[in-house]
């Protein structure tokens, strides 16, 4: 799964920010919790890691066993 966003950049007079925001549906899909600590690791310039430092305790959803046999 895959979604493309733009970063975006707000210069003031002594400072910037940069800003990469994260579709909503992703943000569900990864059970994202308002005021999460998270951390930007840099593996090369064109790859980021985002690591999650407590993340929600849930297991993610299991596969049918329909799902399961179609990947054989």
């Amino acid at each position: 799964m895959g979604y493309k966003t733009k970063v975006q950049l707000i210069k003031r007079k002594e400072s910037e920010q940069w800003y990469i925001n994260f579709p909503a549906a992703l943000a569900q899909a990864i059970e994202f919790e308002r005021g999460e600590i998270v951390e930007w690791l840099v593996e090369n310039r064109t790859k980021l890691i985002l690591k999650r430092h407590d993340p929600p305790l849930t297991e993610p959803p299991r596969q049918s066993a329909g799902a399961r046999r179609d990947k054989r």
